[in-house]
C-alpha cells in the first residue's frame, strides 16, 4: 500500500509544473555540460531566487531584497516580473539555487530575442522585452527561467551525459600559426649567434664510369661515409658521430641512363630501390629525371666551438702560426712559434699558442671551424671520391690581409673537451700548463713561401719573419 501511494506521489510530481532553467547563450561546452558539480546547468529545477541586494534602512528609500522560494506564484511570469522590477530600480544582483544545492551568482540583463515558437513559457515569447541571468563567473552563460514539466527536467538532465559523449566526438583540435622573435632567440640562445652548431658531410655514390651513369649501391656510400668519419678521429680531429640519412639529389638523365633507370613497372620494383644510388622517372612532359641518392653525414664536436680573438697591432710583422690541411679537409693550426719570450706575437698575445700546446698534450688537433664567422670545413665528397674543402693558400693570403689592415681575426676552433662549467664565449689569454708531448704531424703539409701581394725574397727575409723558410721545421702554411 506505501509503495502504491510513493508511487503515486512520484507520477503527481513529474506531472506538476516547475520553473527550470533554460541556455539562452553558451558558454564554454565543459561549464554547460556540467564538467563540475557546482555549475548549474539547463534542466536544474530551481528552489530559490533572491533579488536584489537589498540592505541599507528602507526610510533611505533603498528597497530589501526580495527572496523568493519554490513553488513560484506565477511560475516564470512572477519571477520575470521581480527581475524587471529590480533592473527598474537598477538593483541587478540575482542568486539562483537549483534542487541539489548548486548556485548561480548572475546579474539581470535585458534580451531581445526571435520568438521561440514554442508553447509554455518558453523565454523567447513574443520578441517582447524580457529579462535573462548573464553569469558573474562567465560572461557568455546567459540562463533564462522556462516553465516545465518535472518530467521534461528529467528527461533533458539524463541526456546531459549522451550530449556530452556526442560532443566529445565531435570535438577537434585547432591549430594556426604564432609569431617566434626569431632574431632575439637566434642572438641570445645560441652560443655563436645566427650560426647553426650542425656539422655534416654530403657523400655522393661513386661513379663506376666517366660518364657517371653507374654509380656503386647505398652500402658502398655509407661505408665511405664512415670511413671518412673514422679516419678524421684518428687524425685527431674532435668529433662524433651523430647521425646519418639518405638525401635524394635531382638530376636530368637521357640516352641508356633513362632506359636503364627511368622504370614504369608494378610496385615490385620499389624492392629495387632500396639500395640504388640512380634511379629515374619521367615527368609529365615527357623528360627524364634521375634522383641520385647520396648519404648526409652528421657530426658534432665532442666540446663545442670556441671563439678566440687575435688582436692586432700595428708593429706585428708576423702572426706566428702556420696552418695545414688533413687527408679529410680538416684545416688546423699546424704549428705555433715557441721562441717568443716577451709574447710579442700575436699567437702569444691572444693565447693561441698555449691553447695549441694543450691540445698537444690530448694529442689533438687544434682545428679551424670558421673563420671571421665563416664556415671553412670539408663539406661534401663527390663522385670522384675528391674532398670539398678549402685551400690553405687562399686562406693564409686573407689572414695575411687582416695583419696588414691591423684588423682582429676571429677564429672558431673545435674543442676537444666538454666544459666543466659555464662557458666562455670568447678565449682571451688562456692560463694553460706548458706542453708535455708532442701532437702526431699531419700526413699532408702546403707550403706557401709568401702570400703577401708584391713583396720579393730580400723582403720577405728582412721584414716579415713568418715567410722565412729557414723557420720552419716541417712544410706548412705559415702566416
Amino acid at each position: 500500500m506505501a509503495e502504491q501511494e510513493d508511487g503515486n506521489r512520484r507520477r503527481r510530481e513529474a506531472g506538476a509544473p516547475v520553473v527550470a532553467l533554460e541556455c539562452v547563450a553558451g558558454s564554454s561546452k565543459a561549464e554547460e555540460w556540467g564538467g563540475g558539480g557546482g555549475v548549474v546547468q539547463e534542466g536544474d529545477v530551481v528552489e530559490a531566487v533572491r533579488v536584489g541586494r537589498g540592505g541599507g534602512d528602507a526610510g533611505a528609500g533603498s528597497a530589501a531584497a526580495l527572496e523568493l522560494e519554490a513553488p513560484f506564484k506565477g511560475g516564470r511570469a512572477g519571477l520575470h516580473k521581480a527581475l524587471h522590477a529590480a533592473f527598474k530600480r537598477g538593483d541587478t544582483s540575482v542568486e539562483v539555487r537549483v534542487r541539489g544545492g548548486r548556485e548561480l551568482q548572475a546579474c539581470i540583463v535585458p534580451h531581445h530575442g526571435s520568438p521561440s515558437g514554442g508553447g509554455g513559457g518558453s523565454v523567447g515569447g513574443g520578441g517582447r522585452k524580457r529579462y535573462v541571468l548573464r553569469s558573474l563567473h562567465d560572461p557568455n552563460y546567459v540562463l533564462g527561467f522556462v516553465d516545465r514539466l518535472e518530467s521534461e527536467c528529467l528527461v533533458l538532465q539524463g541526456t546531459r551525459s549522451t550530449r556530452v559523449a556526442s560532443a566529445l566526438n565531435k570535438a577537434q583540435l585547432q591549430d594556426g600559426y604564432v609569431a617566434y622573435p626569431w632574431e632575439k632567440k637566434m642572438r641570445d640562445t645560441l652560443r655563436m649567434p645566427y650560426c647553426s652548431c650542425y656539422l655534416s658531410m654530403l657523400v655522393l655514390p661513386k661513379a663506376l664510369d666517366s660518364n657517371a651513369c653507374r654509380y656503386e649501391s647505398f652500402d658502398d656510400t655509407l661505408a665511405r661515409a664512415s670511413a671518412w668519419l673514422y679516419s678524421s678521429q684518428a687524425s685527431g680531429i674532435p668529433v662524433d658521430f651523430m647521425n646519418v640519412q639518405s638525401e635524394a639529389l635531382l638530376t636530368k638523365i637521357s640516352g641508356e641512363t633513362a632506359s636503364a633507370t627511368v622504370n614504369s613497372g608494378s610496385l615490385s620494383d620499389l624492392s629495387n630501390v632500396t639500395n640504388a644510388t640512380l634511379y629515374g622517372f619521367e615527368d609529365y612532359h615527357g623528360v627524364d629525371i634521375g634522383v641520385v641518392k647520396a648519404a648526409r653525414l652528421w657530426y658534432s664536436c665532442i666540446g663545442g666551438e670556441l671563439l678566440l680573438e687575435i688582436p692586432l697591432e700595428e708593429g706585428d710583422t708576423r702572426l706566428g702560426f702556420a696552418i695545414s690541411r688533413t687527408e679529410e679537409g680538416f684545416i688546423y693550426i699546424s704549428s705555433v712559434v715557441d721562441d717568443d719570450e716577451e709574447c710579442k706575437a700575436p699567437s702569444s698575445r691572444s693565447g693561441l699558442r698555449d691553447l695549441f700546446n694543450r691540445a698537444k698534450e690530448a694529442t689533438k688537433l687544434l682545428v679551424i671551424s670558421r673563420v671571421a664567422n665563416e664556415k671553412v670545413l670539408p663539406w661534401m665528397i663527390s663522385s670522384s671520391g675528391a674532398v670539398r674543402c678549402f685551400d690553405t693558400i687562399s686562406l693564409s693570403q686573407k689572414l695575411s690581409l687582416h695583419r696588414l689592415a691591423v684588423r682582429t681575426i676571429q677564429l672558431h676552433l673545435l674543442a676537444w673537451e666538454k666544459p666543466a662549467g659555464p662557458v666562455e664565449g670568447i678565449i682571451r689569454l688562456p692560463k694553460l700548463p706548458p706542453p708535455s708531448t708532442l701532437l702526431p704531424q699531419p700526413h699532408q703539409y702546403l707550403m706557401v713561401e709568401s702570400v703577401e701581394p708584391k713583396v720579393d725574397a730580400e723582403q720577405d727575409y728582412v721584414g716579415d719573419l713568418s715567410f722565412r723558410l729557414d723557420d720552419l721545421s716541417f712544410e706548412s702554411s705559415w702566416v
